[in-house]
């Protein structure tokens, strides 16, 4: 049997890059998989993708910094395969404009609600269900901005992802007696379409190095089928070949 038969999952972000391998693995592992995003097209294609290699999905899109489109897609996932089991909260935005000096309040805002708000949507819509089964696992795809300042990353994203730990490290604080178990994997650089909206785009050469999307599923996987008496509270996966200290360590090799 495999180790999610029988469980729904419900992937927001699911149209691309980790949302899509993670609704993928989730998938393979026997979970009936509802899969939101902004762009239909491209959860077609995870669509077309999950069911080609055997899985059980639904489309259902929206935008998670719509309190509206959210809840009419929780209730689109709750009617064809009943209460959610495994929530990832996947969905995010970054903008090349992202020093204090190129920020708007408009741009501000828009971070704010697609990465800080959107989370926090859906997951109160997933909770009163785990609460009364005692069982529920949110998992919260946060960064390594979340972890520190990585200036990179940007003033908006960095605050919005710390909130987004905070959320999540407060969540099992509170609920765990509940059997709620909520899961903050925080990824160093991963090969993804938003690695296009940096300033300064990596090279082919320097993503190949990057943590890829299936390795963040892989984790997800991990943490949503351990028992459930266990919980893992916070991941951090980064490139062994680290892009942070790469520069540093070549001259020390140098060195020696």
């Amino acid at each position: 049997m495999a180790a999610l038969n029988a469980k729904t999952a419900w992937v927001t972000g699911a149209g691309t890059g980790i949302g899509r391998a993670i609704a993928l693995a989730l998938a393979q592992a026997g979970a009936r998989v509802g899969l939101s995003g902004r762009t239909r097209v491209t959860l077609e294609e995870t669509a077309a993708a999950i069911r080609a290699a055997g899985g059980t999905c639904i489309i259902a899109p929206c935008d998670v910094a719509q309190a509206g489109q959210v809840d009419a897609a929780w209730a689109g996932v709750v009617a064809e395969f009943g209460d959610i089991d495994i929530l990832v909260n996947n969905a995010g935005w970054n903008l090349p404009q992202r020093a204090w000096n190129q920020l708007t309040p408009e741009s501000v805002q828009q971070m704010a609600n697609v990465n800080l708000v959107g989370p926090f949507l859906c997951t109160l819509k997933v909770l009163p269900a785990m609460r009364t089964r005692r069982d529920g696992v949110v998992v919260n795809i946060a960064s390594m901005a979340a972890t520190g300042i990585h200036l990179v990353a940007g003033v908006a994203y960095n605050a919005t992802k710390h909130g987004a730990r905070a959320m999540s490290l407060s969540l099992n604080a509170e609920e765990g007696i509940h059997g709620i178990r909520a899961v903050c994997i925080n990824p160093g650089e991963v090969e993804t379409p938003i690695m296009d909206k940096r300033p300064a785009p990596p090279s082919a050469e320097a993503r190949k190095l990057m943590v890829q999307p299936e390795d963040v599923a892989a984790a997800v996987l991990f943490c949503a089928t351990l028992p459930a008496r266990s919980c893992v509270s916070e991941l951090t996966i980064v490139p062994t070949d680290n892009n942070a200290y790469r520069a540093d360590a070549q001259a020390i090799a140098a060195r020696t």
